[in-house]
């Protein structure tokens, strides 16, 4: 047996049968966008692709960001990151954070048309003076020079992973906002030494979401799971071409 793979799951996978909603987390979502075949595999056959290395310095940003903003949510002040841009916002108590927080919680709502639960884990909420909910999500990075907008091929999946976010939100009946921040923290490696600490700047970028595409997602996933076959894969999926690399030359 893998040491850390498991080949085969045979709980929690989705049966046309089954009377009980099916979880849909927001980056299964994104997988269905990858590859439909690696998603079908995996949500219906139990056979996931290999699992990634946690990325444990990115994790300790985030906990370290949601602190720093968490004392001016305690105190209803602005953050000087929103001082700096004058971000007509703050962050925002609400009842439900922490659990809008949590990976295995999120924010949910039950998509009755196919009985999905779509969930997804913000990292921060924000709102501004018209009463609007702002989704701020934080990433952490090392690369050379600024980072003030998103266009690599990879933040492609960052903005849908905003707007899931934002339609969830909406479709529990909150008034939200379409822009959307990232806080972007990029460590730097232009110092001279290490000294046990590494620095990073931390850019604020808008991005106006637009989540019209997310129900019409929701529904190709669902007959896609339907499917009694397994589905094509996506041409560009390194994984499926792995696959029948060894495949042939097994």
């Amino acid at each position: 047996m893998s040491k850390f793979y498991n080949s085969k799951r045979t709980s929690g996978l989705y049966s046309p049968s089954s009377k009980f909603p099916f979880k849909i987390s927001r980056s299964k979502i994104d997988l269905f966008f990858e590859c439909p075949k690696c998603f079908y595999l995996d949500r219906k056959l139990g056979i996931a692709r290999p699992p990634g290395f946690p990325f444990t310095l990115n994790s300790a940003v985030d906990t370290l960001l949601k602190q720093e903003f968490d004392i001016h949510r305690a105190s209803g002040t602005k953050h000087p990151l929103q001082e700096k841009y004058g971000i007509d916002a703050k962050p925002i108590p609400h009842e439900d954070l922490e659990k809008w927080r949590h990976n295995f919680t999120g924010v949910q709502f039950l998509h009755k048309p196919t009985n999905f639960i779509i969930f997804g884990a913000i990292d921060d909420l924000w709102q501004n003076s018209k009463g609007e909910y702002i989704v701020v999500d934080y990433k952490a990075t090392a690369k050379d020079g600024q980072i003030t907008e998103l266009k690599e091929d990879w933040h492609a999946g960052y903005k849908r992973q905003m707007e899931v976010y934002q339609w969830l939100l909406r479709q529990n009946g909150y008034k939200v906002s379409s822009t959307g921040y990232f806080v972007y923290a990029n460590g730097r490696a232009d110092k001279k030494a290490f000294d046990g600490k590494l620095e990073f700047d931390v850019t604020l970028i808008a991005y106006k979401g637009k989540d019209d595409w997310v129900e019409p997602i929701i529904n190709a996933i669902y007959n896609c799971l339907n499917l009694d076959n397994i589905p094509k894969a996506n041409p560009g999926c390194d994984y499926c071409a792995y696959r029948e690399a060894a495949s042939e030359a097994a």
